[in-house]
């Protein structure tokens, strides 16, 4: 996928809508992911990432904005994973592996219809991995909304989302509606998903959900502390992969850009591994299990 990109990097209009979809992806997965990671929901994120493909596919297909596709597709997917899923985290994992499989089988069908539909080149491409600097300014004001929107319903419910990591049953005697906040949650994500598909592309999009959490959590203690690392980290790394891929216009084949969902994950990566030389003593506790993570990241 090769895009064409306007002299001078600050006064470039696609540069500048890259840097805000950007910082609102990566501040919004920096806060969510924190929490999937404690509640152990890593794979859920990721299926939703792929199922999310299917949206961005049937969009193409029908001709819309693929960000509507990502954001229905995955809201869709979250209530199916959260409404057939038992209590158990093995239902809900035999619920998430089901409705990926089918979704995926759905995306494959799309591109080849899509493909067959229309000449352009690249939409795949553009779907799996991404391509920022397309992104039309139109679309703009809709990702800060549903990134404002994902960031409150994580804020409402943060409390509980820390209490059911710890135990459902808990929660229940609490008068916490475990149910309930499930499927909020899982919307939340969805909607963080949605909008890192828009950045890096379905295929790659738990790469921000999940790096810069799980790097955060192996270097600080306190889920307020871990959320701002994340956001912090989230955003260092994808406004560094967008001012590489930009320079990387000059580089070989000159006159092409390099992918910015490469240097996003690569940094993402380079910053995960980098805690293990800064805290080896942590590491062997970093990652025990998610009830010893939410344990040590309760409120209390």
């Amino acid at each position: 996928m090769h895009y064409l990109i306007e002299p001078g990097f600050g006064s470039s209009g696609p540069v500048r809508v890259a840097l805000l979809i950007g910082a609102v992806v990566a501040v919004t997965s920096g806060v969510i992911g924190v929490f999937t990671v404690i509640r152990g929901q890593s794979f859920a994120g990721h299926s939703l990432s792929d199922v999310a493909t299917t949206g961005g596919a049937g969009a193409f297909l029908a001709g819309i904005s693929q960000f509507w596709g990502f954001l229905v597709m995955g809201a869709v997917a979250a209530l199916l994973m959260e409404g057939i899923g038992a209590q158990r985290r093995r239902g809900r994992d035999v619920a998430t592996g089901v409705v990926l499989g089918g979704a995926l089988g759905l995306a494959a069908l799309f591109l080849y219809l899509g493909t067959l539909k229309t000449a352009t080149s690249g939409a795949s491409f553009t779907i799996l991995f991404g391509s920022i600097f397309v992104v039309s300014p139109d679309t703009v004001p809709a990702v800060v909304a549903a990134g404002l929107i994902a960031l409150a319903v994580t804020a409402l419910l943060a409390r509980p989302l820390l209490l059911t990591a710890l135990s459902g049953d808990i929660a229940r005697t609490r008068g916490v509606p475990v149910k309930a906040v499930g499927i909020a949650y899982l919307m939340a994500l969805a909607v963080d998903v949605s909008l890192s598909a828009v950045a890096i592309g379905a295929v790659l999009s738990t790469a921000l959900l999940i790096g810069p959490a799980a790097t955060a959590l192996r270097l600080v203690k306190t889920p307020v502390k871990a959320m701002v690392v994340a956001a912090a980290t989230g955003l260092a790394a994808t406004w560094i992969g967008v001012l590489l891929a930009y320079d990387s216009s000059y580089w070989p084949p000159r006159g092409h850009g390099w992918p910015v969902s490469f240097f996003v994950v690569t940094l993402v990566l380079a910053g995960y591994l980098a805690t293990y030389a800064r805290r080896p003593r942590r590491s062997a506790r970093a990652f025990k299990s998610p009830h010893e993570e939410a344990a040590e990241c309760s409120p209390a």
